[in-house]
């Protein structure tokens, strides 16, 4: 007997699966057993802390320490871990502890969920993951506990090195810090923040990369997408710390006030953040313009495929950015590290940047709609590639929108996730191939 996934492709099986996470998560934070008071989250609070987790966003409602209990925060992390991985990851796990044979079908859903270009030894990738997931969550956590313990107890301490190592790794940025003040507490720490920038980066680059990267040693060689990635991130990560080294230097609110270390320190997690976790050290709403308006672009161009992150994806940026350059040189193709890259390829990262391009400028305009003249414009425009890019930063928007605001974000950091085109596909009609070709037309263009 067929079950309903047999009747449905991985695109639609994905975001299926998501959704379904989702409503579990959230009727588990409405039980009174979730919060201090005892009454549980309103649904749809709920469902937006539940879809942030799972998207690994970080924005939020309501306060993560101030409202949930041990059992709340617990749901939440079993969220961020299953959403940052992906459930099917999860439940090729169980397949191993089972003994299951993992089916063709399992493995072209898992080569979906992963973004990986084959399923050819896609099982033993998902081991990998794992593995890598286990290991640089470990470490991380096991470097903030001892950390923490200097503060406080040692079994809180564990249990807060083990929170924040998972939720950054996954590059969602729920914190246990109260009243909405994430890492602001460690923004001159350098234990603190390079660890978490370590677990940031790890996490974004994609699990893909750091699979090619563990068989460097055996292999000797790295695929074009690869250095791609890391390319991309080293330039972005210390382009972005410079500028807003630069931009908020003089603030009196953020970088003046601290030790030249705790500036370059802040500027640094300020610059890896966007890319896609959303923890801060620096009071985003009290940044300048020039940086608020350089975040906004982070978060829109997020980290590297098959990872944690969200955003159009640095190698679609690459892409993108390559393509205009040898336009404007008159080259025939378009070349990065001595390989052509081909036209599918250039034409999906024109789909999915100016897809989510779309995306971010119609949640900013219906924000401005739902919400009034209460905030600034920038404030919706960032609060909507926040939840676009599964980012999780925010200028204090997220608490004092209407039921409404709060409905599109959950609908936008759902997107965001799963990426435009899987969302795409998953709602469309069977693709079919065009069974002719049309005579050429000619536009000017420029």
């Amino acid at each position: 007997m067929k079950k309903i996934t047999d009747y449905l492709d991985p695109p639609k099986i994905i975001v299926l699966g998501f959704a379904t996470l989702i409503l579990i998560g959230a009727f588990l934070l409405t039980l009174p057993i979730a919060t201090h008071d005892g009454n549980g989250l309103v649904f749809l609070n709920a469902l937006f802390t539940a879809t942030s987790a799972t998207c690994v966003t970080g924005l939020v409602v309501v306060d993560t320490a101030d409202t949930f209990t041990t059992f709340g925060e617990l749901v939440i992390l079993t969220l961020i871990q299953i959403g940052g991985l992906g459930f099917m990851t999860f439940a090729t796990f169980f397949f191993f502890l089972l003994g299951k044979k993992i089916s063709l079908r399992e493995r072209l859903i898992l080569q979906e969920a992963l973004n990986n270009v084959s399923f050819a030894g896609i099982v033993r990738l998902v081991k990998r993951v794992l593995i890598f997931t286990a290991i640089i969550e470990l470490t991380g956590a096991t470097i903030l506990a001892i950390r923490f313990s200097f503060e406080m107890p040692i079994g809180k301490a564990i249990y807060w090195g083990i929170f924040h190592a998972i939720s950054n790794f996954n590059n969602a940025g729920f914190d246990l810090n109260r009243e909405f003040r994430s890492l602001t507490p460690f923004v001159d720490d350098p234990t603190v923040v390079l660890t978490v920038c370590a677990l940031i980066t790890l996490g974004g680059i994609g699990f893909i990369v750091l699979n090619e990267l563990y068989e460097f040693h055996d292999t000797r060689r790295v695929s074009v997408h690869t250095k791609v990635v890391l390319l991309t991130t080293l330039i972005l990560t210390l382009g972005a710390a410079i500028l807003i080294f630069i931009f908020e230097y003089g603030n009196d609110k953020t970088l003046e006030p601290l030790s030249y270390t705790g500036k370059v320190l802040g500027s640094l997690f300020q610059a890896v953040t966007p890319r896609t976790a959303g923890s801060n050290t620096l009071p985003i709403g009290d940044l300048t313009q020039s940086s608020l308006f350089l975040l906004i672009f982070l978060m829109f161009v997020g980290a590297g495929p098959g990872s944690t992150a969200g955003g159009i994806k640095i190698t679609t940026l690459a892409v993108l950015l390559t393509a205009v350059w040898s336009q404007i040189k008159g080259k025939e193709h378009v070349v990065m590290f001595q390989r052509r890259i081909v036209m599918e390829t250039i034409f999906k990262a024109l789909t999915v940047a100016v897809s989510g391009l779309i995306i971010v400028m119609t949640i900013t305009m219906i924000l401005t709609i739902s919400e009034g003249e209460r905030h600034n414009f920038i404030m919706y425009l960032f609060e909507a590639t926040s939840a676009f890019g599964t980012v999780g930063l925010s200028m204090g928007l997220t608490p004092e929108l209407s039921p409404i605001g709060r409905i599109v974000i959950i609908l936008t950091m759902f997107a965001g996730r799963l990426g435009p085109l899987t969302v795409a596909y998953a709602v469309a009609v069977r693709r079919k191939p065009d069974n002719f070709t049309h005579p050429k037309g000619k536009i000017m263009i420029g």
